[in-house]
């Protein structure tokens, strides 16, 4: 008796089938699609990082400064309330090994206290109280010096506060101008009493890659008492302002923050490779008027 045979799937449907599976590219249309919406994604995403990297190099700006205050305030712990000095004086340079800093900052390749934190920072009175070179400058600057072809940068954005611990922490050299009718804090205690408050008074601060040059940074208070808006000015020391308009600071009871400039006079364009020193007059400057009123007070 004949079976029938049974059915196979042969034949052009299964080629057919095949040929269907197969992945297709995408058209020029599609890619060109594909691309524009990355190119917007990446137009929105990148200001958001950008400002999370801005407000990351601020917290780390205000820990180096949280941690440079500790140091300061270790140190006058073991020297029976005595302040370590803001600067040198070349008039006492018996005095200046109980500096916080002896280096002069400029973008001389020569001047190895640019850019070796052995040439001074590691001798100086602060560094047993932490020893760790990165609090002493900001993350947001990126100033450098070329040595040998090689950019390297410099070692140190931050500044003392001259009316805390003053040149050689005598007031020998107040009686030279204006400012012999104000504060000089040579001990924790003063700033404590009437001097103070302390969380008034600031410690550190960032200053400007072109203005820096010394460790101290000397806050002019013409205008100040009596008051003169008129006759506010910088004289040779600007804040900086690497924090979009803004500037590190710490304070003499031990907290740091960002503070944001609103005159933009506080702010001239940057002079890159350059170090100045000269006089700006800012009159009615709010800046400055913050700054008098954070540096010291009148006695």
């Amino acid at each position: 008796m004949a079976t029938a045979k049974p059915q196979t799937n042969r034949g052009t449907g299964i080629r057919h089938a095949s040929a269907s599976l197969r992945p297709r590219g995408f058209t020029l249309i599609e890619l060109l699609v594909v691309i524009a919406i990355i190119a917007i994604l990446a137009a929105m995403l990148l200001p958001v990082l950008g400002k999370s990297k801005l407000k990351a190099q601020g917290l780390q700006c205000m820990n180096n400064h949280r941690q440079l205050s500790i140091a300061w305030r270790l140190y006058a712990d073991d020297n029976r309330d005595v302040l370590v000095y803001a600067s040198q004086n070349p008039d006492t340079p018996q005095l200046d090994q109980y500096s916080w800093c002896l280096g002069i900052m400029d973008f001389d390749p020569g001047n190895p206290g640019n850019w070796d934190i052995n040439y001074d920072i590691t001798h100086r009175p602060l560094w047993p109280y932490n020893r760790n070179a990165g609090i002493y400058h900001c993350p947001a600057d990126r100033s450098c010096v070329v040595i040998k072809g090689e950019q390297k940068p410099r070692v140190r954005t931050m500044s003392m506060n001259l009316y805390v611990g003053g040149f050689d922490g005598t007031e020998s050299w107040m009686g030279r101008g204006w400012w012999n009718n104000y504060w000089l804090y040579l001990k924790q205690s003063q700033l404590n009493g009437s001097g103070g408050p302390p969380d008034k008074i600031f410690l550190f601060l960032d200053e400007r890659e072109d203005c820096i040059n010394w460790g101290n940074y000397m806050t002019d208070m013409s205008g100040y008492n009596p008051v003169n808006p008129g006759l506010y000015q910088f004289s040779q020391d600007v804040p900086a302002s690497y924090h979009n308009r803004a500037g590190g600071f710490s304070f003499a009871d031990g907290h740091s923050e960002i503070h944001r400039w609103l005159d933009n006079r506080t702010m001239p364009p940057l002079r890159i490779g350059a170090t100045f020193w000269t006089t700006i007059p800012v009159p009615r400057d709010v800046d400055v008027a913050w700054l008098q009123d954070h540096s010291t007070r009148p006695k």
